[in-house]
């Protein structure tokens, strides 16, 4: 019986794996901020619900990714340990469990929720398997650049999810993520450069060398820094976010100087590392400005307690 446990929990386990659950994690924060964010109200449990089909339908084109990609995680050192290159759950299967995972979320949320917000998510879930899995990953090292809209649609749903709609603050927050999204996988694929070979993915390293790469970080990194403000004004969030935002820009720009000189891989690692806490921390501004009793002097000294504690695990 104890066996028959263990197969059953390691099964659950590696479905749950294919949904990508650490992507997954920033998908629904981003959602979730853009839906706290709009203006409106939204009953906590339908709010819950567009929260669960975000999670929901991320993981679901996360699964058909990994089903169309089973070759190529096989080689890198990445993903070899992914539940398809195991063989611990066939292809057939994967493909199911997505594709009925991402239907069900989308007729979900235009059930419960509305049908602007239900065709944002179908737009998102096809976009990343259409558009960035089949057709661009494998053709060009602009993958990520057009790809990354996929990833930058959350919260725009989690808005139209309150509002029925898109208006300019909804579309600036995905710009925010779609800008953030080249340096934060280019700063990756610096240090994993030989995964992506092997794989014959012609991730910008590998097709245009590390010294190109570096150039394009640090140009994103600058458009990246101003846009950061764009919540702060528009009347997203309010003036603390605009400081922090500025603050954590102007870093991420150092950072990417950095990498510009740096012959390791040491500061594409720390660029990396740097800007998921760079989107953490503004995403979580943008839900603290609009929480009730929260815009106190003390959020700055904590908004300061972050910057610090960033700095010190860029060092």
């Amino acid at each position: 019986m104890a066996g028959a446990s263990a197969v059953r929990s390691g099964r659950v386990s590696d479905y749950f794996a294919l949904l990508k659950p650490r992507v997954m994690t920033l998908v629904v924060f981003s959602g979730f901020a853009g839906l706290y964010a709009a203006p409106g109200t939204i009953h906590p449990f339908l709010a819950a619900v567009a929260v669960l089909c975000i999670a929901v339908g991320a993981g679901a084109a996360g699964a058909i990714n990994m089903w169309y990609e089973r070759d190529i995680d096989a080689v890198m050192d990445r993903t070899r340990g992914r539940p398809l290159p195991r063989g611990r759950i066939a292809p057939q299967e994967a493909l199911a469990f997505g594709v009925i995972l991402s239907l069900l979320s989308v007729m979900l949320m235009g059930l419960a929720l509305n049908w602007a917000a239900a065709a944002l998510l179908a737009l998102a879930n096809a976009f990343y398997v259409f558009v960035y899995t089949i057709w661009l990953k494998r053709r060009t090292p602009q993958n990520i650049v057009i790809g990354g809209a996929a990833g930058a649609f959350p919260p725009m749903i989690g808005w139209a999810a309150v509002t029925g709609g898109v208006d300019l603050q909804s579309i600036a927050l995905f710009a925010l993520i779609f800008v953030w999204t080249p340096p934060h996988f280019w700063a990756l694929a610096l240090y994993r450069q030989i995964d992506y070979a092997k794989a014959k993915v012609p991730m910008l390293p590998v097709v245009a060398g590390k010294a190109a790469t570096k150039r394009q970080i640090l140009l994103y990194s600058l458009l990246l820094a101003p846009l950061g403000l764009a919540p702060a004004l528009l009347g997203t969030a309010g003036a603390v976010y605009g400081l922090v935002a500025a603050a954590m820009g102007a870093f991420f720009v150092l950072l990417a100087l950095r990498v510009l000189r740096d012959e390791s891989d040491r500061a594409a690692k720390q660029l990396f590392g740097f800007s998921i806490l760079y989107l953490f921390v503004l995403f979580s501004l943008i839900i603290v400005d609009r929480a009730p009793g929260m815009l106190a002097p003390d959020l700055l000294a904590d908004a300061a307690g972050l910057l610090l504690a960033s700095s010190g695990f860029a060092g």
